[in-house]
């Protein structure tokens, strides 16, 4: 199985559709708490699914279960919590939720998981690839930048 993963932030529309065509991906899973921001740009949730058809014949699924919760995401974003503690709050978040269990490995076969960073070393959407990949077989990770 191989799960793709990108961020929306620094990067054109042209770059962005680019990576995702080339990844040859089937679907994309916004893993994004909030995905209705007017900063997201193009990457706004309705606007995102209409651009995944047309563009790269991609089908879209919003899984906020795979996100940090709110106060988690405040912390480490306006309180100044760094990322050793985030990443542990978070790894913990999704052992609480046994996301292996809770989310359809079908889904995520072939698929890309979207965040808004631009790079994955300090992004959640890492976090939740490597956990997944810990706890099921044979998964092969790719960060597309």
């Amino acid at each position: 199985m191989k799960i793709h993963t990108i961020g929306f932030t620094k990067k054109s529309a042209e770059k962005f559709f680019g990576l995702l065509r080339a990844s040859g991906a089937t679907t994309l899973i916004d893993v994004r708490l909030n995905n209705v921001s007017q900063l997201a740009g193009f990457a706004k949730r309705d606007d995102l699914r209409y651009f995944l058809g047309e563009l790269c014949d991609m089908s879209y699924a919003h899984r906020p279960d795979l996100a940090p919760t709110q106060p988690m995401l405040d912390a480490y974003k306006k309180q100044g919590v760094g990322w050793a503690t985030y990443e542990a709050r978070f790894l913990e978040l999704m052992n609480q939720r046994v996301i292996e269990e809770a989310v359809p490995r079908k889904l995520f076969d072939n698929a890309v998981l979207l965040c808004s960073e631009d790079q994955p070393h300090y992004c959640h959407r890492r976090l939740v690839v490597e956990y997944l990949a810990q706890h099921w077989d044979t998964v092969a990770i790719e960060h597309l930048t």
